[in-house]
């Protein structure tokens, strides 16, 4: 477990806002699994849970997004668009 600290660790350098969607996902759910197990120190466990705060409300922007994206392409579309 211990070689996976570094990875975790560059991985949380690296701003949120610069992250897809399916890193933020893949990384919070790493970050919830870490926290599950347990033996961090509470300095480590608060970093941890406040990185997976940021992931997780990045992940709803990205969702919110998405589903703008797709209300207006279905606003866009003609009604009639049905019977053609």
């Amino acid at each position: 477990m211990a070689s996976d600290e570094p990875s975790a660790q560059a991985a949380s350098t690296r701003p949120v806002s610069d992250l897809g969607y399916e890193h933020c996902r893949d990384e919070l759910i790493e970050v919830v699994q870490r926290l599950e197990q347990g033996g961090l120190d509470l300095d480590a466990s608060l970093s941890l849970w406040e990185r997976g705060e940021q992931l997780a409300k990045r992940c709803e922007e990205h969702l919110a997004g998405a589903r703008q994206r797709v209300q207006d392409v279905l606003a866009a579309e003609p009604e009639d668009a049905d019977r053609a």
